[in-house]
């Protein structure tokens, strides 16, 4: 049981990390189209890839430790829950600093 919930668990915080890094990507992508007027997006977007990194990273490790014992599984969710919390804060911050038509 504790490994289903481990497994559940990193693979929400698997999702959360690359729907970060999904957006940034989105937002460079868009960034780089407008020209000289999407720089300073493009910069703060760089600024963010080493988050976005380290928490896909942590999640990643975390799911693969699921495939341990109970031990590994309890440093999983304590690892997945991390990776996966960091990553949605960091993308709640950019979609905060970019969010328009209000």
């Amino acid at each position: 049981m504790l490994n289903l919930i481990a497994v559940i668990i990193a693979i929400a915080g698997v999702v959360a990390a690359l729907a970060n890094a999904g957006y940034l990507a989105l937002l460079s992508s868009a960034a780089n189209r407008k020209g000289a007027s999407g720089a300073p997006v493009v910069q703060y977007v760089r600024s963010r890839w080493p988050v976005a990194a380290v928490t896909s990273a942590g999640a990643l490790i975390a799911w693969a430790l699921t495939s341990a014992g109970a031990f590994a599984d309890v440093l999983a969710i304590l690892l997945a829950a991390g990776s996966g919390g960091a990553a949605t804060k960091a993308l709640q911050s950019t979609q905060e600093r970019y969010r328009t038509g209000q």
